[in-house]
């Protein structure tokens, strides 16, 4: 739970309120990148001073200027012109925007693991007023990055500014953020504990983050885990890597921002764990003749170039190692539907390679408000056994089946419009999928909400992923006697125009119009 700075809001919310009221008539999807970028450089620069202070009382005055003494301790070096206070003291100046964009640029440099993370150029470029730049410096100067490790307290602004931003960027845009009770609840399933984690359109990086966040409340080390991910657009894999760094974790995003179908950046990785929200039917997303032969498809129809789904798809199941589970998101047009995407949903059926199929509700993106879906691929679906942290579970062997959900009557109010999954939401929703996984055989099916299918089922339906075509629904009007129920109604509709009728002609002539015999 966020700390309240005294005023009933929390830290988070009181620095929101601040900058954006500061931002003036530059864009939500601009600003951004000034705010997480100033937040960036003050966390690094809270971590470098720190660390220089250790060097002292250590007697190691002269490693001070080593860029090499920082590095070994996961920590940025900052040049002089670089460091907060630097940009602090010359925050009332007029050229304060061209000083944070070479504070960005000396830091960048001096750090190869920042390498195309930093927004370049940015400041001077946009052309934010110098008043409210200073202001801005003054509000975020109020955050100490490293007052209360447990509280991971930058990493918590930074992860509400970007939820915010995505939610002020509205439809059409935003697709750098994904929902954090979804991306909770995809890590609650496939519970990434050890190995590697994949993210093939990672925005900035959230996957990435609860996947560490899953592993720590496991009390495992993220130092079990690697990252890999790509992003295509340019901005965004900079806020992946900014995110990344501020709370400690290796990545490897690629050398550099590209398309994942055209420019694969990790060609040739087996991940244990994927985890993804692409593109929502992305069109055109090849030419005619391009990737057809793809190894990617190998096995499966070339997907259709009018809709990437089942390419985002194939991609995904040509990373997973021996053991990988995938989680990811799309809309639901990918769950039935014919052509080539019905040949591909068809054989990865067949290849026992869907384990879960969940409909969420509408309302939980800020981009687009149709219902979506979360996958479930899983590469040994067969009888196993697991270790997660100090527990050993024991699957079934659930390689002919599949589990349907339908979550969309789950989740509460958020931000007014929208809806979203509670933590004790999350654990029930992973209990049920958790329970049919394992030997215990305690799992039911559940009217309106799961079915565990057959293949021979499934292959009934033609091979249609839509849950309610699986899920029991009750008919809640199976106990109405209709015929009573209707003499009841007349009588009462009689009753009341007995009533409202001046005179028995009155109310004779009204009867015959509707056609009862009253005299009868």
């Amino acid at each position: 739970m966020a700390k309240s700075n005294g005023n009933g809001k929390s830290i988070e919310e009181s620095l929101w309120d601040s900058a954006n009221k500061l931002r003036g008539s530059v864009e939500s999807a601009e600003y951004k990148h000034v705010v997480l970028g100033l937040i960036f450089l003050k966390f690094a620069s809270d971590k470098f001073e720190e660390h220089r202070k250790k060097l002292i009382d250590e007697g190691k005055e002269k490693y001070l200027e080593m860029p090499d003494f920082y590095g070994m301790a996961n920590v940025f070096y900052l040049d002089e012109v670089s460091r907060w206070s630097y940009i602090i003291k010359n925050s009332k100046q007029n050229d304060i925007a061209l000083k944070i964009d070479t504070a960005l640029h000396n830091i960048e440099k001096n750090n190869k693991a920042l390498k195309g993370a930093l927004p370049d150029n940015y400041f001077s470029r946009l052309g934010l007023d110098s008043s409210k730049l200073s202001s801005l410096l003054d509000t975020i100067n109020d955050i100490d990055t490293i007052k209360d490790i447990q509280q991971d307290i930058v990493g918590r602004v930074y992860e509400y500014f970007l939820s915010k931003f995505a939610l002020a960027e509205g439809k059409g845009k935003g697709e750098f953020y994904t929902p954090k009770s979804i991306v909770n609840l995809i890590a609650e399933m496939i519970e990434p504990y050890k190995g590697i984690i994949y993210d093939p359109a990672c925005g900035s990086g959230g996957m990435f983050v609860q996947s560490i966040k899953f592993i720590e409340s496991h009390h495992g080390s993220k130092k079990e885990i690697s990252i890999y991910g790509q992003e295509y657009t340019n901005t965004t894999y900079k806020l992946a890597k900014m995110n990344l760094a501020i709370r400690g974790i290796s990545g490897n995003l690629g050398e550099k921002a590209a398309d994942t179908f055209h420019n694969d950046q990790h060609p040739d990785l087996k991940a244990d764990y994927i985890m993804a929200n692409p593109p929502f039917n992305q069109k055109d997303w090849r030419a005619e003749n391009e990737l057809v032969n793809d190894p990617r498809w190998k096995g499966y129809e070339v997907p259709p170039k009018s809709n990437a789904n089942y390419g985002w798809i194939l991609n995904m199941v040509s990373k997973l190692s021996e053991n990988g589970v995938a989680g990811f998101i799309l809309a639901n047009g990918a769950l039935s539907g014919g052509g080539e995407e019905y040949k591909i949903r068809r054989k990865l059926i067949e290849n026992n390679l869907v384990e879960a199929i969940l409909v969420l509700p509408q309302d939980m993106f800020y981009t687009t408000n149709i219902s979506v879906t979360v996958w479930i691929l899983n590469k040994n679906k067969k009888a196993h056994n697991r270790n997660i942290g100090d527990e050993q579970r024991q699957y079934r062997n659930r390689e002919k089946e599949i589990l349907f959900m339908d979550l969309r009557q789950i989740g509460e109010p958020f931000e007014k419009k929208f809806l979203q999954f509670s933590e004790q939401h999350i654990k029930d929703i992973g209990k049920t999928y958790h329970t049919w996984q394992q030997e215990n055989n305690n799992y039911k099916d559940i009217p309106e909400y799961c079915y565990s299918a057959t293949f021979d089922e499934v292959a009934k339906k033609d091979f249609s992923l839509v849950p309610s075509k699986y899920i029991e629904f009750v008919n809640r009007d199976e106990n109405i006697n209709f015929d009573d129920k209707m003499k009841a109604l007349q009588t009462e509709f009689a009753e009341l125009l007995k009533a409202e009728a001046k005179s028995k002609a009155d109310l004779l002539t009204v009867f015959k119009e509707l056609g009862y015999d009253i005299e009868k």
